[in-house]
């Protein structure tokens, strides 16, 4: 079931206008979620998050759309869907309204929420390997657009057919001045001697929420200094672990990189106090 503006309805017959500002312009913004039972993980950040993005691409914010609103409207969703899991992805979805061309008639916008099976209601670590190589195609310009999570994504599906076409499980890409920002699906860490290093937001990165969750998780620990600063591609072959985060994997480790291996023990030790995070 597809809920489009509070209208629950069945997702073989759901349907968006051809005219649709996020299919013609990218005129859009969402957040995936994780959701266990009736919890959704990291709400609140999620939700403000949401706001911001909306703000600064000049959406109109209805005024009923509180976080328990959102809240609802998504159990909603679930409910309708009858999925027997405990854990699902959810993907809340909100674009401008259609109208015009690159200049809206309006800024009000339409909402639409999505819901998937997950499997495990737990992070699990994917220890099979996992290679990443660079995407040096394209860049991505360090500036507010790119720290938000727009429908904008083509580097991201180029630099996906890339890694498929090429046997990677995934790339890293980077901006304008070749600093590593991020993986195609999430935040990247990197892991030297007791610090642990990540982009700051301002060289482009993705305002991760799981991002935002690794970093409190690790400047609460006695193991390890967290740092924001750039990372270079030679940074990398330096580097004892690397690891990806995102809301529905919650930390990838990286276990090869060029000729480079590496280990994830620190992938490990945190995806454990990620999991005690989520029940509480």
């Amino acid at each position: 079931m597809i809920n489009i503006n509070g209208n629950i309805i069945n997702a073989e017959i759901a349907n968006v206008s051809i005219y649709n500002r996020g299919l013609n312009y990218g005129d859009a913004v969402f957040e995936t979620l994780k959701v266990i039972g009736s919890n959704i993980c990291f709400w609140e950040d999620h939700y403000f998050r949401l706001m911001a993005s909306m703000r600064i691409l000049r959406m109109e914010i209805p005024m009923n759309f509180s976080m328990e609103f959102l809240e609802s409207e998504i159990l909603k969703t679930i409910e309708a869907s009858s999925i027997s899991t405990e854990t699902k992805r959810v993907k809340l979805y909100i674009n401008r309204k259609t109208g015009g061309k690159y200049t809206p008639q309006t800024n009000d916008v339409d909402y639409y929420v999505r819901v998937e099976t997950l499997d495990s209601s737990f992070y699990i670590l994917n220890e099979s390997p996992y290679e990443v190589e660079l995407f040096k195609d394209f860049y991505v310009n360090s500036n507010i657009l790119s720290t938000i999570k727009s429908t904008s994504k083509i580097i991201n599906v180029l630099g996906s057919i890339f890694a498929k076409e090429n046997n990677y499980h995934n790339c890293l890409l980077l901006n304008e001045k070749k600093q590593i920002i991020e993986a195609l699906n999430g935040n990247i860490f990197l892991v030297k001697g007791n610090q642990i290093v990540t982009p700051p937001i301002n060289d482009g990165c993705l305002r991760g929420i799981m991002r935002k969750q690794i970093i409190s998780i690790c400047r609460l620990s006695k193991d390890y200094s967290l740092v924001e600063k750039s990372i270079s591609p030679f940074d990398l072959q330096k580097a004892d672990e690397l690891f990806i985060t995102n809301i529905i994997v919650g930390v990838q480790p990286i276990t090869k990189y060029r000729k480079k291996e590496f280990s994830t023990k620190v992938a490990k030790e945190l995806l454990q106090k990620l999991n005690v995070k989520i029940r509480l």
